[in-house]
């Protein structure tokens, strides 16, 4: 039930400093993408300052436990190898971010705002994941 309740806070917590950040706006998101027009750098700025809070906290505390705070052990990925699978997803997920200027943790904060489009995008999202998940062993992903 802890864990639950963790995720569940850290969750809310993340949602509402994208919220705060303004970053769940897809038109502020396009316009970070606009690097030739209207360029504007906030979502620079918010990934910035995420990542001057986080690293420091990573390098200093996450990155050398061997368990997690509620003593079961890491499971942090050791595979660095960059294959298909990886380049076609990022490429996928990349084209689906630049198209719509939403990804995933934004697009779950705003469906309670129940705009068409973000619900259209959710469901869209949801479909892509289970056909990546049934196409997992297809041969030219290999």
């Amino acid at each position: 039930m802890k864990q639950i309740l963790i995720g569940l806070v850290t969750g809310l917590l993340f949602g509402a400093g994208l919220t705060i950040s303004t970053m769940v706006d897809p038109q502020r998101v396009l316009a970070f993408l606009d690097i030739f027009g209207n360029w504007d750098p906030t979502l620079a700025f918010v990934m910035g300052g995420g990542l001057m809070v986080y690293l420091p906290i990573y390098y200093g505390v996450v990155n050398k436990r061997k368990t997690t705070f509620f003593s079961t052990p890491c499971d942090i990925p050791s595979n660095q190898v960059i294959d298909k699978k990886l380049i076609i997803g990022a490429a996928l997920f990349g084209i689906g971010w630049g198209v719509s200027g939403i990804c995933p943790g934004p697009a779950m904060t705003n469906i309670s705002s129940l705009n068409s489009g973000i619900l259209v995008f959710v469901i869209m999202m949801l479909i892509g994941f289970f056909i990546g998940k049934k196409s997992e062993n297809l041969r030219f992903l290999q």
